[in-house]
């Protein structure tokens, strides 16, 4: 039980070296002490106090991890279609009509590097971002094969 408590200490220091500690709930937090406690509790001999917690914390993660996936799964922007949308896209990535497929792929990446939901974004703007990024791709693909005989 003392290796659980160190591998349950690492998973701690793991998750604040890699700043996903930043992106935790306060129900997240509440669930990671009740674990390093119960974590403890069963290192120090009384396995039938820390075991109930430590399997609660899990569960908890558990589904907690099963929404997250569902939430995720369900996130799916709307392609645009239209002047009106090509428009908001170019508008949304800071582009002018006339611009090519690079500078189109390089707005992109400057905007979707600050408001990536890995760094603290949103999940829908960052789709808002894809979504216009293949807009525009598509209308650039769409007006090269019309230019061609």
């Amino acid at each position: 039980m003392g290796l659980f408590a160190l591998l349950l200490a690492g998973l701690a220091a793991w998750l604040i070296w890699t700043g996903r500690l930043q992106r935790m709930s306060a129900k997240d937090g509440m669930a990671l002490g009740v674990a390093l406690v119960g974590a403890v509790m069963a290192a120090k001999g009384k396995p039938l106090l820390g075991a109930p917690l430590l399997l609660g914390a899990t569960l908890f993660f558990f589904v907690e991890g099963q929404k997250g996936k569902a939430s995720r799964t369900r996130i799916k922007a709307q392609p645009p279609s239209g002047a009106d949308d090509l428009a908001k896209a170019r508008a949304l990535l800071g582009v002018a009509p006339d611009a090519d497929a690079n500078a189109i792929r390089a707005a992109h990446r400057r905007l979707i590097a600050s408001v990536h939901p890995d760094r603290g974004g949103t999940e829908a703007l960052a789709a808002q971002l894809n979504a216009a990024r293949d807009l525009l791709l598509a209308q650039r693909a769409e007006q090269g094969r019309a230019s061609r005989p």
